[in-house]
């Protein structure tokens, strides 16, 4: 049996979210306050860290701009904008890429275990990997549900190490948050950063200033840069 895990963030790892959940912000910013946010503005959000919930980070972009909403009222329109009124995912993640190549994740498979820790809720993992990859067995797969604190904290990574106990693990995230969950659950970090992802230079450097081990264009380049002392 394998003894080292690799646990994967989902957005900007394995999916490219830029059409769904970046442009959900963008669109439940809108509805409340009639003013556009640029997508360069969130990514410097996501860099300062502490921002790795979206409905979160779209309230606050909200009141920057001048609208108090309440945080219900921000969930429940981000939710019909991206996964559709009955959260079926007939909303924005329709327009979601799953960036793997074929067979990747399958040939990392025969020689890791593979797992998952994302922000997003149980349901949205499940409805977009039954979409893209139910051939792909991630165990654990952790939610925003299954831990009491969100990212930075550590304790997603902390719940996978208890699921895993003897595995070594290494955390490939794409940003500030995942780096440091990852240095604080004393586990190796892998960052990825699209290059032609808004603000992609900054987002580099504060992956590596956080910690990264490396920064990746995209997770394909994956096999390469595990560390060798791993």
């Amino acid at each position: 049996m394998p003894d080292r895990l690799l646990i994967f963030d989902m957005d900007g790892v394995l999916v490219d979210d830029s059409d769904s959940y970046r442009e959900t912000i963008v669109r439940t910013v809108r509805f409340f306050t009639g003013r556009e946010v640029a997508l360069e503005t969130i990514q410097e959000y996501k860099n300062r860290g502490g921002w790795n919930d979206d409905w979160l980070l779209a309230q606050r972009l909200c009141a920057d701009l001048g609208a108090a909403v309440p945080y219900d009222a921000v969930v429940d329109r981000f939710v019909r904008i991206f996964a559709g009124a009955e959260r079926d995912g007939d909303g924005l993640m329709r327009r979601e890429r799953w960036l793997p190549r074929p067979g990747l994740l399958e040939g990392l498979a025969q020689r890791f275990e593979l797992g998952l820790f994302s922000g997003r809720r149980r349901w949205e993992i499940r409805l977009t990997l039954e979409r893209f990859a139910p051939q792909v067995h991630f165990d654990p797969c952790i939610a925003a549900d299954d831990v009491r604190n969100l990212k930075p904290a550590p304790d997603g990574l902390l719940l996978a190490a208890a699921l895993k106990p003897g595995r070594r693990l290494v955390y490939i995230g794409d940003t500030v948050d995942d780096a440091r969950c990852a240095r604080a659950a004393g586990v190796p970090f892998i960052g990825v950063a699209a290059p032609a992802g808004p603000c992609a230079p900054e987002t580099r450097a504060r992956l590596l200033q956080e910690g990264a081990r490396t920064v990746l264009d995209d997770v394909n380049r994956l096999e390469s840069a595990l560390p060798e002392d791993w």
